[in-house]
């Protein structure tokens, strides 16, 4: 195996992080405080290719797949992690689900606007009674003659207060129906759709999150998304790439806070020396070093298999449940090494200390990811 990367992943390497020091790192403060990302912060992404960098050519992409996607969001990790998060949920899990399970027709009316920006995706499973345990829906899509009529409560949609299309799940119903979970591209401008509560939160404060409300509202049978009652194939298969773009954002914000940390450690000086020379401290950068060694390979290695074909399934979460537990990790020691300027706000570490911890819970948790990985190695041959 070779793990190196191409030229043009260089570049694009190159490309994002010269956008990330130059114009997202500038703003990451005020994008916290604000708790919204600038609109024309979003307009620069689209026009750098970057909300549809792993989409095909032939669809609006950059034809950069899942590796580059990858690099990307690492890039856009170091920088601001409510940037990631938005680009995560709309290009990710908001339209990968187009890319995989859709139609020519769908493609070309929906993804094509989504990679190239012109329109914002969100992904919407969690419900109010349906968290951990997504796939127990009480959102009903009722079969009519030529439409399906959605009635429904979805929470914690990030992107879901300004996205344009929303990758739906609910439960089908009516004649020749038994109950089971599909999928459906539903347009903001359908009527009887509405936004609820927008939440206020701890971290990723700059990612909007939200309520959405579906009374009555007609989905044209065409916008099934892949087959009727197999929603929740198409649901696993989005979060695989969705939890290895978190493992890239993750693995992004780990590299900072340990370069941060160092830098801090050679120029805070205590007992009349550099704390850099102090054992403790280079024993922590140590161990930091190590943890973002391992969630590098692992989140690359993973990202090769997934563009080889291969089910990833417990690879992915693997790398989301390694590299957000690492992150906290990581995250904890730098504020340890900044002491009490790691819990100002004049520094980065306090921002990236509340970011960090909404890992290890949303696109699953690090206890549905146990799961998923002991359940695959208990009926798996290969282990």
């Amino acid at each position: 195996m070779d793990f190196t990367f191409t030229d043009e992943q260089n570049m694009l390497r190159e490309m994002v992080r010269k956008f990330v020091d130059n114009e997202l790192k500038p703003i990451a403060e005020k994008i916290d405080e604000e708790e919204k990302i600038p609109r024309d912060l979003i307009d620069k992404l689209a026009e750098l290719g970057f909300l549809g960098i792993s989409f095909p050519v032939e669809y609006g992409g950059a034809g950069m797949g899942e590796m580059g996607y990858c690099i990307m969001q690492e890039e856009i990790g170091r920088g601001c992690a409510s940037t990631a998060t938005f680009i995560g949920a709309h290009q990710s899990i908001g339209a990968s689900g187009i890319n995989m399970f859709g139609t020519e027709e769908q493609k070309k009316k929906y993804l094509v606007p989504l990679a190239e920006g012109k329109k914002i995706g969100a992904y919407a499973l969690t419900e109010p009674n349906a968290g951990s345990d997504a796939y127990t829906s009480e959102t009903v899509a009722e079969e009519k003659d030529d439409h399906f009529l959605l009635n429904g409560q979805k929470i914690f949609i990030t992107n879901g207060s300004f996205a344009d299309y929303f990758t739906v799940f609910a439960k089908t119903t009516g004649e020749g129906n038994d109950g089971k979970l599909s999928t459906f591209i539903v347009e903001k401008e359908f009527p009887g759709f509405s936004v609820g509560k927008i939440e206020k939160k701890m971290g990723i404060r700059g990612s909007e999150t939200a309520e959405l409300i579906f009374e009555d509202v007609k989905v044209p049978k065409e916008n099934l998304l892949g087959r009727k009652g197999r929603g929740v194939i198409v649901g696993m298969k989005v979060l695989n790439t969705g939890r290895l773009g978190l493992g890239a954002a993750a693995l992004g914000a780990a590299k900072e806070a340990l370069k941060l940390s160092a830098a801090y450690s050679k120029d805070r000086v205590q007992f009349g020396k550099k704390i850099s020379q102090f054992q403790g401290i280079q024993w922590m950068l140590a161990d930091m070093a190590m943890e973002v060694y391992n969630m590098e390979s692992i989140l690359y290695r993973t990202a090769w298999m997934y563009e080889e074909g291969k089910n990833v399934t417990r690879e992915a979460s693997i790398v989301k449940l390694y590299c957000s537990e690492a992150l906290d990790r990581i995250v904890d020691q730098a504020m340890q090494i900044y002491g009490g300027y790691g819990y100002i706000k004049e520094f980065p570490i306090e921002r990236m200390y509340r970011d960090s911890r909404i890992n290890r819970i949303f696109e699953g948790t690090s206890e549905i990811q146990r799961m998923i990985i002991a359940r695959d190695i208990l009926h798996s041959r290969n282990l």
